[in-house]
């Protein structure tokens, strides 16, 4: 070994030996509980609208959803005249729908939560859908992307249970605000059902929110189903008789 390459070697060494340690990326399972900690929270009051770009047609629906943890949900519909005055409860797992034009409620269960929300890309069963992902899925990391120029972690969630809506899902979650950019999510055959892009996040209090997505079902024609955050409150006080059934009536 020549005097400069011996130079060049014994440098290279002291340098490695000094040089910070680069920080070890979390695990799958504190990367799904950080995301559960922004996404669910005590109780908030959002003010939304569904854009559906259906096949033939796009129109919009507003609503004001009141939540409670992951258990407790009620929406109510706005906008437009003919949806308004429609309200729907979710306790647990189960849900109920009021309809002013029949006057009536009735409980949506089985194949009817696979039904579309008002011609939406959700369906009941998306609008569900508060589980925490820790509790749902077994989780990998198995690549990192950018998107909306933020670097994400790129993870393979496989279901723990039957008792879940989509067998497998891959997500992409922001490294620094722990949100979903995107998610493929899969029946157990494999096959791509549905997929949700967001457009844009904001920072409400603690939290970072999505406040453009777009879902879509890729088993429908149209565009997809924009959904748009236009308020929301964390931590309001929420009387207890607006989860209840006599509530849709109101």
């Amino acid at each position: 070994m020549t005097l400069i390459a011996a130079f060049v070697s014994s440098w290279f060494l002291l340098v490695s030996s000094v040089a910070p340690a680069q920080p070890q990326a979390p695990s799958p399972d504190a990367i799904l509980v950080r995301v559960d900690l922004n996404a669910i929270s005590g109780t908030k009051v959002i003010l939304s609208e569904m854009v559906i770009h259906s096949r033939r047609d796009t129109r919009s629906v507003k609503a004001k959803s009141w939540i409670q943890g992951a258990d407790k949900a009620f929406t109510e519909y706005l906008d437009p005249p003919r949806e308004k005055g429609t309200k729907m409860l979710k306790l647990g797992d189960q849900l109920w729908m009021y309809s002013p034009s029949t006057d009536r409620t009735i409980s949506i269960s089985g194949h009817m939560l696979r039904q579309s929300v008002m011609g939406s890309d959700l369906s009941y069963e998306d609008m569900m859908e508060d589980r925490k992902l820790r509790d749902a899925y077994e989780a990998k990391v198995i690549d990192e992307e950018s998107l909306l120029e933020r670097p994400c972690w790129v993870l393979e969630l496989v279901a723990k249970s039957d008792d879940v809506s989509y067998y497998s899902r891959k997500v992409w979650v922001d490294k620094d605000r722990y949100v979903l950019l995107r998610e493929d999510r899969f029946a157990k055959s494999g096959k791509l059902l549905k997929t949700l892009e967001v457009k844009s996040v904001v920072r409400v209090r603690d939290h970072w929110i999505p406040n453009v997505l777009v879902f879509r079902d890729v088993l429908k024609q149209g565009n997809g189903t924009e959904f748009r955050v236009e308020s929301v409150e964390f931590d309001v006080a929420i009387p207890d008789y607006v989860f209840t059934k006599a509530s849709l009536r109101k």
